[in-house]
């Protein structure tokens, strides 16, 4: 017989990935989680988990064990919200990009928590949110995705912009169509696995409207798009970055917008919920805050 706590400590161990990370998570011993684990191999007649130099993975037999321990916990907190009459409680693990997050994502959180002080939520903020395996009950992604295991809800829709400061244009020159960015130093941030060197632009006003493929050779580079945005602001060269983050330099007059009559491939913003685990009523209606932050009118919008 499985308990819920059972599933409880699986989900811990899956979240944290060692015994002694679990055991603080649950306030127990490392000893305690030890012998939990060898009670439950025991019990189930299969090897859970592997040890290793490098910690702890996963057998076939503990992943299949650990999405339905997820399920099995995301109803059972489901039906607790469900006969408190939508009191929501129990936790909420919300994974987000860093820059985002903390310009956005954050404020939601924090009226979300004023609203239900019984729910136990967290905000953890990373260079890449998503990454296919993340367990969390939202993820907040900015660009594509194509992986039926999450459900994608559109918080805002998100063009990128060309963009550089007006020294560097007053000392540079300013390139009048796309193809001149391969004379220019060009800014680039490396990000979910993207080609960052290959920039995507389409003439708005051509009948063909087709994708056309930009090789540039970024003399800068970094993972975190608040330095990029920076680097340009500072006049080092020109940056494709998203619309929400350089739209208030722009209003500033810090950046100059290039080539508004071409249109850059975008990275629409997404709220990632699982698809093999139940929603719960506090993820759904956290989901729906996040949409109302963005909707009808995204808050980073010029005009």
């Amino acid at each position: 017989m499985i308990s819920l706590d059972d599933l409880r400590f699986v989900a811990a161990l899956s979240r944290t990935g060692s015994l002694s990370a679990a055991a603080r998570a649950l306030d127990v011993t490392p000893p305690a989680l030890s012998m939990r684990l060898k009670r439950l191999e025991a019990s189930l007649e299969a090897n859970l988990v592997v040890r290793n130099s490098r910690g702890l993975r996963f057998t076939p037999e503990g992943e299949q064990l650990v999405e339905e321990a997820r399920s099995i916990l995301s109803r059972v907190e489901g039906l607790a919200d469900s006969l408190r009459g939508g009191a929501f409680a129990g936790s909420l693990r919300v994974v987000a990009p860093f820059g985002f997050g903390r310009v956005h994502v954050a404020p939601v959180m924090a009226a979300f928590a004023r609203d239900y002080p019984q729910v136990r939520a967290t905000l953890d903020l990373a260079e890449a949110p998503w990454n296919g395996s993340v367990e969390a009950d939202v993820v907040v992604h900015i660009g594509a995705i194509r992986d039926s295991s999450w459900i994608a809800h559109l918080l805002a829709r998100n063009a990128r912009w060309v963009c550089a400061s007006p020294a560097y244009l007053k000392r540079c020159g300013t390139p009048m169509h796309p193809r001149d960015l391969q004379q220019h130093a060009c800014l680039s941030v490396r990000e979910n696995e993207e080609d960052v060197t290959l920039w995507r632009y389409k003439d708005r006003n051509a009948s063909s409207r087709r994708w056309e493929p930009l090789r540039i050779s970024p003399t800068l580079t970094s993972n975190n798009g608040e330095v990029v945005r920076a680097w340009a602001a500072a006049g080092l060269g020109i940056a494709l970055r998203s619309e929400w983050d350089v739209a208030p330099s722009v209003k500033r007059g810090e950046l100059r917008r290039l080539f508004p009559s071409h249109e850059f491939e975008g990275a629409d913003i997404l709220a990632l919920v699982p698809a093999r685990r139940g929603v719960s009523a506090r993820v759904s209606h956290f989901v729906e805050c996040l949409k109302a932050r963005f909707q009808p009118k995204t808050p980073w919008r010029i005009a």
